[in-house]
């Protein structure tokens, strides 16, 4: 169970700024300067899902013009039809010829750990375990989780894994693996607002994320990493961002992201190449709309074990 030990810290200046960040004016919108979006071509983002019959997918999405999507590789028997409720990114690690892939699932109301092993036909891997291990109870009432691991690139720093959960009530809270248990590290209310989040950018001292509005706003959330601190928002764009319910990301060039937008009422997708994030200075370049149906219930991405995160 996880040792709830932290308070909710207060937010009002981040709800604020949330708040009012559709009645400001779309600047620097959609261009072709340089930066992540002069680099599009080059990027890809790994999209994993799971269907409604509990199968796993994966497929790359590739910032070509047009965009390309490689073809689908399904794992049947991951879950149960309709059990997954919420996922995190998910890690895939090569193991032989085939991969290791592991993340943090949302299933009846409970959390969990779940981890399973690939082969070369993207099948169960008989030889190794396949876990779906309860790790606690009451997440019934969140719209999304996401999970962080830190790996420095120097082995000496270090690593790092947080959890992050927003619960229906728009409160945002965050824990920190220690040994196999979670302690609470703080909390923000006051995020009613957010459809969609992504994380773009980590470093030893803070955790960087796009988030989208229902008043349309395309906003950074940076929250630091010290104990019980506060995130602050600033807004990249004003308006016009509304429309998606889910927000994916990876890194594209040295300090950019490439962006997928989730429209659940079209079951369609649209790609953006993201610049350094730098408020509305934000430089963000539309790649146009992904060839792919998106009717899965649940939709993730695919990160490597050595995943840096440079986009803020």
């Amino acid at each position: 169970m996880f040792r709830k030990t932290a308070s909710l810290a207060s937010a009002g200046v981040l709800a604020l700024a949330l708040g009012a960040a559709a009645g400001q004016s779309a600047q620097a919108s959609t261009s072709t300067q340089s930066g992540a979006a002069g680099t599009a071509a080059a990027c890809s983002l790994r999209l994993g899902s799971v269907t409604a019959n509990g199968a796993a997918t994966s497929r790359t999405i590739n910032a070509t013009s047009p965009i390309t999507v490689g073809g689908v590789r399904g794992t049947a028997g991951v879950f149960g039809p309709k059990q997954v409720q919420h996922s995190s990114t998910v890690v895939g690690t090569p193991l032989g010829s085939g991969e290791a892939r592991s993340g943090l699932t949302v299933i009846g109301g409970a959390l969990y750990a779940s981890s399973y092993v690939v082969d070369g036909q993207s099948q169960l891997d008989p030889h190794y375990p396949h876990n779906n291990l309860r790790v606690g109870g009451g997440w019934g009432n969140y719209r999304w989780i996401e999970q962080s691991i830190l790996r420095p690139a120097n082995a000496g720093d270090p690593a790092r894994t947080l959890l992050y959960g927003q619960r229906t009530d728009g409160t945002t809270l965050r824990w920190i693996a220690e040994g196999t248990s979670w302690r609470a590290t703080g909390g923000v209310g006051g995020l009613t607002t957010v459809k969609g989040i992504a994380l773009i950018s980590r470093t030893a001292t803070a955790e960087t994320f796009l988030a989208n509005t229902r008043t349309g706003a395309l906003v950074t959330v940076t929250w630091p990493t010290k104990y019980n601190a506060v995130p602050s928002s600033r807004v990249v764009r004003g308006s016009t961002w509304q429309g998606f319910e889910q927000l994916i990301a990876t890194k594209c060039g040295t300090n950019g992201t490439l962006l997928l937008g989730i429209d659940r009422d079209t079951k369609s997708g649209y790609l953006y190449a993201v610049s350094h994030a730098n408020g509305t200075n934000t430089v963000i370049k539309s790649l146009g709309k992904v060839p792919l149906t998106f009717s899965d219930p649940q939709y993730f991405r695919i990160a490597p074990k050595a995943d840096p995160l440079n986009g803020a």
